[in-house]
């Protein structure tokens, strides 16, 4: 084995013992320099260990909460074609009610040797979630990207969408149309997107109603993000009075029409509701959704690139890059009743 390290070292150009830093899988080494000693190998015709022959395919590790929103194949599908166009192998790894849990995936994912790992609305969204899992990642040399959710306590690049512009449009849009009760539902309190978008919501009705925020709290309705979800929250908003709803996710804005029409109220005549995400086949809804579209194109080819910044060893500092969310007008919303927009 000593000679062995010995040619390697030789032909790759650096010591025995990054040799041996890289044979063992060991964090702390270069991406350009393990890339030499694994060539090395080759030139050698040494094999490849198997957990660096699974490392050298570049693999890169996609962890989503579930599956079941739209919105989520839609963000894997991008990244994973950006990595792959890049040369990468992506791993989808998502959480399903009773299966692995986000620490878990992630330690799959590093057995595996993944060159990097991108979190989609994990736990980094979670107020009451401990950052430090992401600092222990960090010290295992493995880089990653958060997507989805801030937290100042974690040192890697976030992407996100403006949830507070998002709701400023949302908001601009049901005030044209002659609405003044307009009531927001949304997930649990705890996420970060949540709390920006209620922040959002507050601002916009109070330029554009001049509504105070504690007046706007009670048009605030927090429940779980899906289609039964959005039915119970929309519920209880039309129960008080509201003209129209906005939702936290397109799959909440299916329950809220539904919620309408239970009451035997017609969308968009008397309750118009908005969605957020623009998800897949979101404009062929009865009727076609007026939604809030998240920028997934270019967030998700933003978080290809950020992640191979940080595995090519030229990371941007540590900061949010935000997207821009549009306002799509289709079916869902009309004039309020006796509003003359």
């Amino acid at each position: 084995m000593t000679a062995r390290l010995a040619d390697i070292a030789a032909q790759a150009g650096v010591s025995e013992a990054t040799v041996s830093r890289v044979l063992n899988g060991r964090p702390g080494v270069a991406a350009a320099t393990r890339e030499s000693v694994l060539a090395a190998l080759d030139v050698l015709g040494y094999e490849r260990p198997v957990r660096l022959r699974q490392r050298s395919a570049g693999l890169v590790g996609l962890i989503t909460p579930e599956l079941e929103n739209p919105i989520f194949p839609a963000l894997a599908q991008v990244i994973g074609q950006a990595l792959t166009r890049q040369g990468y192998t992506p791993v989808l790894a998502t959480q399903t009610p009773g299966g692995s849990t986000e620490d878990e995936l992630t330690e799959m994912l590093v057995d595996r040797g993944v060159a990097g790992i991108i979190f989609v609305s994990g736990l980094h969204a979670d107020t009451s979630a401990d950052m430090q899992r992401y600092d222990q990642l960090r010290g295992q040399g493995v880089p990653f990207v958060l997507v989805d959710g801030f937290s100042p306590k974690v040192r890697a690049p976030f992407i996100s969408p403006d949830d507070r512009a998002a709701m400023l449009l949302a908001v601009t849009h049901l005030v044209s149309l002659g609405h003044t009760r307009i009531g927001l539902a949304l997930g649990p309190r705890r996420y970060v997107p949540v709390l920006r978008k209620i922040e959002g919501f507050q601002h916009a009705m109070r330029d554009r109603l001049g509504m105070p925020p504690e007046e706007s709290e009670e048009l605030i309705q927090h429940s779980l993000y899906s289609l039964e979800g959005g039915q119970a929250a929309a519920g209880a908003l039309i129960d008080r009075d509201c003209t129209a709803v906005v939702c936290a996710s397109d799959m909440m804005a299916l329950g809220a029409i539904r919620a309408a029409r239970r009451r035997e109220l017609r969308v968009p005549q008397d309750v118009s509701v908005v969605g957020f995400d623009d998800s897949p086949l979101i404009a062929f809804t009865d009727p076609p959704l007026t939604t809030i579209r998240k920028p997934v194109q270019s967030m998700g080819q933003a978080a290809v690139r950020a992640l191979l910044e940080e595995i090519g060893g030229t990371p941007a500092p540590p900061s949010e890059f935000v997207f821009l969310p549009e306002l799509v007008v289709r079916g869902s919303t009309a004039a309020a009743h006796g509003a003359h927009p």
